[in-house]
């Protein structure tokens, strides 16, 4: 297949890195992303939670309080946050259940969950179409947010297809997915997670100076019956997008130094616990407030309502391209991850960095073909939401809690797991509804890379 010094080339005969060695594990891990460094601090999991979690989601909540009404909405969120923090203890526990091992993926811990071959196919298409989700989702937001800032700060300019912005978007991604591993792209993931902090507080305080509107609304936003159900079933899925970090929790943990006397799920759940006050920082000024000040007539982007003081949401909008530059990275790296073994370990090509710089290349390409293509901001959010991240972040930790564990029939953790399964394959099942009439609605006005 070329030359020796090809970084795609299989494997010679002595070659840099024996085959045996690839094939050892313990060998690889030390060139994988999510093992190649482990000596994260406990402060890397707050910022590294904060980015995967808090993102465009949090832009979405006031329209799906619009969609909910004062009552439900607030209780969606409350109860959302709860479940989601709970299962998160319960993905941090599993991470080190077994003396001397350690679940560094998530397919791993369902592998040992639900059997080598069966947890594979359970985790692995849940977590791609999450992963891969997030990162066309954050593609969109990315392009929307720089196309906002741009049209913000220079309103008389010519106007730039949103097309443009998403391959500037893009650009960036195709030089940070170089960065080899997790703990490499902590700097970025610090500066995402000030972002999400800072834009936020830009949203909820924007919108107290702006005041409630006149002849505002908090009546349902649809006029009809069906309107309503689906629209509810939509602020679901935004509710669910909102809150899913899970799919990025074992990996993170995965960073951090462990050893008998001192665990690593003690930090990881430090850092755990100080991401969601600063979630919860982020996301219920920003929902109620922002649906108090315009509400059912707020738009399905915060900063879209927010129209003045110009050069405050042109800041916001910069804070909102630099944080999902962030989130994309943190979910990338996983797909980056799996991408790797399958090309180490099942194709026999050799680790290196040309590998690395194709491979990730082409997916970025992937991710920004997909996004350009299919822009619908409001409707990606539910239809992913609910179909991909109520699994992996509401019931699946539950499920592989009981099949582990096993809690005695009828005790306190047995009704709690049920309890959140139940409402976790509810979301799973009638959000992407929602979403996807979003999606058919939008597609019917638009025009393809305009």
């Amino acid at each position: 297949m070329g030359s020796e010094g090809a970084g795609l080339n299989r494997y010679p005969q002595g070659g840099k890195m024996d085959l045996e060695k690839v094939n050892d594990d313990k060998e690889l891990d030390k060139w994988l992303p999510i093992t190649a460094n482990q000596n994260g601090k406990w402060w890397y999991s707050t910022f590294h939670n904060v980015t995967a979690m808090v993102g465009a989601g949090v832009l979405s909540l006031p329209y799906a309080m619009a969609q909910l009404g004062w009552g439900p909405g607030v209780v969606v969120l409350v109860l959302s946050w709860i479940i989601t923090l709970y299962t998160l203890w319960q993905m941090v526990e599993m991470h080190e259940m077994v003396p001397g091992k350690r679940f560094n993926r998530y397919h791993e811990l369902g592998q040992y969950a639900f059997g080598e071959k069966l947890g594979l196919y359970i985790v692995v298409p849940q977590q791609l179409v999450v992963e891969v989700g997030v990162n066309i989702v954050y593609m969109v937001t990315g392009g929307k947010s720089l196309k906002k800032f741009h049209d913000t700060v220079c309103p008389n300019c010519k106007d730039i297809r949103l097309t443009y912005f998403i391959f500037i978007f893009a650009s960036c991604h195709l030089v940070l997915s170089q960065l080899p591993n997790f703990n490499s792209i902590s700097g970025v993931s610090l500066a995402a997670a000030v972002m999400s902090l800072s834009y936020s507080t830009i949203a909820w305080g924007a919108s107290v100076q702006k005041g409630k509107q006149a002849n505002v609304e908090y009546g349902l936003k649809a006029s009809t019956a069906s309107g309503t159900i689906f629209n509810v079933l939509n602020a679901l899925g935004d509710v669910a997008f909102a809150y899913a970090g899970h799919n990025v929790v074992l990996e993170i943990q995965a960073t951090i130094p462990s050893t008998p006397e001192k665990p690593s799920k003690k930090p990881m759940w430090k850092g755990v616990i100080f991401a969601y006050i600063i979630v919860a920082v982020c996301y219920f000024p920003v929902a109620l407030i922002g649906y108090w000040a315009f509400g059912n007539g707020v738009a399905d982007n915060i900063l879209i309502s927010l129209e003045k003081p110009r050069w405050l949401i042109a800041m916001a909008n910069i804070f909102v391209f630099v944080h999902v530059v962030g989130s994309y990275q943190i979910y990338a790296m996983p797909v980056f991850d799996m991408i790797e073994t399958v090309l180490v370990k099942k194709l026999h090509f050799r680790p290196s960095f040309v590998l690395r710089f194709v491979s990730r290349s082409i997916y970025v390409a992937f991710t920004c073909f997909v996004a350009i293509t299919f822009p619908f901001f409001g409707g990606l959010l539910g239809f992913f939401g609910g179909f991909a991240f109520a699994p992996t972040t509401y019931f699946l930790p539950c499920i592989m809690w009981l099949a582990i564990y096993k809690p005695r029939r009828f005790s306190v953790s047995w009704f709690t797991n049920w309890i959140c399964i139940v409402l976790g394959v509810l979301l799973m099942v009638l959000s992407p509804i929602g979403g996807l009439r979003e999606i058919i609605i939008s597609a019917k006005n638009y025009k393809f890379y305009s």
